[in-house]
Formats: structure tokens, sequence, C-alpha cells
């Protein structure tokens, strides 16, 4: 990920490349970007910040609850189900076979 600074840094040196009689494209090319990113970057109104770390995320509908996470590693803890991988586990449960005492748990959640 390139910061604010380093993507201002590129603006500059590619803009002063092609004050001097270079194509853009060349110098995109040496600075390791595309050209359509320099393009995007310098036409940009706003400061180049990136914001994918400060925004703001809305928790997942499918989100376990903090019980349910609970009660699922006490689950797969268990000394019958420990030593199988999460998909065995999981199948168990939609099927209820071999342990149907898991999926007792998981419907009383």
């Amino acid at each position: 990920m390139i910061s604010a600074l380093e993507r201002q840094e590129i603006i500059e040196l590619v803009e002063e490349a092609k004050a001097n009689g270079a194509k853009p494209e060349p110098a995109c090319i040496i600075m390791g970007i595309l050209i359509r990113t320099f393009q995007r970057w310098s036409s940009n109104v706003e400061p180049l910040i990136d914001k994918r770390g400060t925004c703001e995320r809305k928790v997942p509908a499918n989100k376990l609850t903090e019980a349910e996470e609970h009660k699922i590693i006490e689950i797969v803890n268990m000394p019958e189900y420990q030593d199988l991988p999460p998909s065995q586990i999981g199948g168990c449960v939609v099927t209820g076979q071999k342990f149907p005492l898991l999926r007792l748990y998981f419907t009383s959640l």
C-alpha cells in the first residue's frame, strides 16, 4: 500500500519528468505504477488519503454472538470432537449423524 506522502512524491516526480520532455507512461513504469493510477491520483481533488483503515465498518449480520462463540469453542474442545477438523464437526451438526450430542448443543443456542 502506498502512503499519501509517497503518492504525492510520485505525482511530483512524474510531473517533473513530463516538464522535462518525458512521456508520462515510461515515467510511471519507472516509479512502479500504471499510467491509469497516475491519472487517477493526479485528477483527484480530495487529498490522497487512504481511508480503508479509518472508515466505519458495519457488523456482519451473520456474526456470532459472544454466547454462540463461547459455546462452539466449548464444544470443539470436548474430548470426542477435539481431534476432528471443523469441516467434519460442521457436517455432523447438519446431518445429525455420529455426534448427536453436538446437534443438541447447537440447536439449543
